[in-house]
C-alpha cells in the first residue's frame, strides 16, 4: 500500500498533463477548423469575383449601357479583391473590414442588376442569363460557407469562454474570432411599391 501511495501524486501529475494537452489539442483543432472555413469562405467569394469580368465584359457589348454603373462595379471588385485577411488573424476588425468591402461588391452588383432592367434585348441575352443564374448560385454559396463559419468561431468562441477552456486558452494565447454579422439595415423590411 505504501508503494502506491508513493505514485499517486505522480499520477495525478500524469493525469494533468494528460488533460491539458488534449485541452490545447482540442483548441488548436477547433481553430483549424475555422482557417479552413475561412479558406472556403475566400474561395466562393473568389468564384463571385471571377465571374464578375465576364459578367461586365457581357454587358459592355451593349453601346447604350451606362458606363458609370461599370465602372462602379469594376471598381468595388477591385477593392473588394484587394482586402485580404490573414487566416491566422480573423478579429472582429479584420472581419468587419472584409465584409466592408465585399458589401460594397454587392451593392455594386445590385445597382448594375436594376439598370439590366432597362435594356429588354440584354436580358434575354444568353450569356448574360447564364452569368446571372452562376452569379446568384454564388451568392448563395456564400451565404452558406458564412453560415458554416460563423458555426465554427462560435463553437471556438464558446469552448475558450468555459471552464476548463478559457483556463488553457489564456495560458497559451487563444482569443475570440469575429463573426461575419447582418449588412447594417438588413433588419429592416423592405418596402414594396407596385
Amino acid at each position: 500500500m505504501d508503494k502506491i501511495k508513493k505514485y499517486i501524486p505522480w499520477i495525478v501529475v500524469l493525469l494533468l498533463v494528460l488533460w491539458i494537452f488534449q485541452s490545447y489539442n482540442g483548441l488548436v483543432n477547433k481553430e483549424e477548423a475555422i482557417e479552413g472555413q475561412w479558406a472556403q469562405v475566400e474561395n466562393v467569394y473568389q468564384r463571385r469575383a471571377d465571374l464578375i469580368p465576364n459578367l461586365v465584359n457581357t454587358v459592355k457589348g451593349y453601346a447604350n449601357f451606362e458606363q458609370e454603373t461599370l465602372t462602379g462595379v469594376i471598381e468595388a471588385r477591385s477593392k473588394a479583391t484587394s482586402i485580404n485577411v490573414d487566416a491566422g488573424n480573423l478579429s472582429p476588425a479584420a472581419i468587419a473590414n472584409f465584409q466592408k468591402a465585399q458589401e460594397g461588391l454587392s451593392g455594386a452588383l445590385s445597382r448594375l442588376m436594376v439598370t439590366v432592367e432597362r435594356y429588354p434585348e440584354l436580358k434575354a441575352n444568353q450569356n448574360f442569363l447564364e452569368l446571372q443564374s452562376q452569379l446568384e448560385g454564388t451568392e448563395n454559396r456564400i451565404a452558406v460557407e458564412r453560415k458554416r463559419f460563423n458555426d465554427n468561431v462560435q463553437n471556438f468562441n464558446a469552448t475558450i469562454r468555459r471552464i476548463p477552456g478559457s483556463i488553457i486558452a489564456s495560458i497559451t494565447g487563444f482569443e475570440r474570432k469575429g463573426y461575419f454579422e447582418a449588412d447594417a439595415g438588413a433588419d429592416k423590411v423592405p418596402e414594396v411599391k407596385f
